[in-house]
């Protein structure tokens, strides 16, 4: 005898319905580009992937799990980030910065806000993890989450 299944169906739905994958694919390959030419931020990218192919493949199942919640990223962010000794508190905020132009250069208007604070919301979780003790005041970029 099989029991019935009686846990509630999730629904999914996006972050925002303007959301699509080839933006979030758009995303990925222009903002991690941006990463790649950046003076700080390069150097730690590229002393830790030496093939990006995976990287890019594996953050958009990332980005494509948080804005359209399809659930297909099982990675764990934080541990991963967490023994990256070479990222230093200002790197978040770098990051942030290239990630709200990619954002501005993507989506529509009424969806950034959106995708921003996810992203906003993921920076302060591995900053909270890799640099504060629980009193810690989060730096002013962080500040709006």
């Amino acid at each position: 005898m099989t029991l019935p299944d009686i846990r509630p169906a999730v629904q999914r739905v996006p972050a925002h319905a303007s959301i699509t994958r080839e933006q979030i694919n758009k995303l990925v390959e222009s903002f991690y580009g941006r990463v790649q030419g950046d003076p700080r931020l390069g150097p730690v990218f590229a002393g830790r992937i030496e093939d990006w192919g995976p990287h890019l493949a594996k953050m958009k199942l990332f980005w494509a799990s948080v804005l359209l919640k399809t659930g297909e990223y099982k990675g764990k962010p934080v541990p991963a980030h967490f023994v990256m000794k070479e990222v230093v508190e200002d790197d978040f905020r770098i990051w942030l910065e290239h990630f709200r132009t990619t954002v501005a250069e993507i989506f529509a208007p009424d969806a950034r806000p959106v995708i921003i604070a996810h992203a906003e919301r993921i920076a302060s979780s591995l900053w909270m993890a890799m640099f504060a003790s629980p009193f810690d005041k989060k730096p002013d970029y962080l500040k709006t989450i």
